[in-house]
């Protein structure tokens, strides 16, 4: 696939990018480069790959799903101005 300069003006249009008619031929040419590179890994033989999403085997850490009240509703709150109970005070902003 090759990429011309009517090409090249419509992707800059699209990406809201201004190129000057001296830069078309440049942006062709890297335009066409990349395709290259993608018709190459188009050749490639991955019939049997499974996708993965890195090139070391990870696993998730898990944490247990269980329900708690935290324990330290008084460290939240020690360095709030003014706090009731466990809960922030506020000032009225409502008449």
């Amino acid at each position: 696939m090759s990429v011309d300069a009517a090409t090249v003006k419509r992707i800059a249009r699209l990406a809201r990018i201004r190129i000057d008619e001296s830069e078309i031929t440049s942006y062709q040419g890297e335009l066409n480069a990349i395709l290259g590179f993608v018709e190459q890994l188009q050749e490639v033989d991955v019939d049997g790959v499974e996708p993965m999403t890195s090139v070391t085997p990870m696993t998730l850490r898990r944490r247990d799903d269980r329900i708690s009240d935290g324990g330290y509703a008084e460290r939240i709150v020690s360095n709030a101005p003014l706090s009731e109970d466990n809960f922030f005070m506020v000032p009225k902003v409502v008449e």
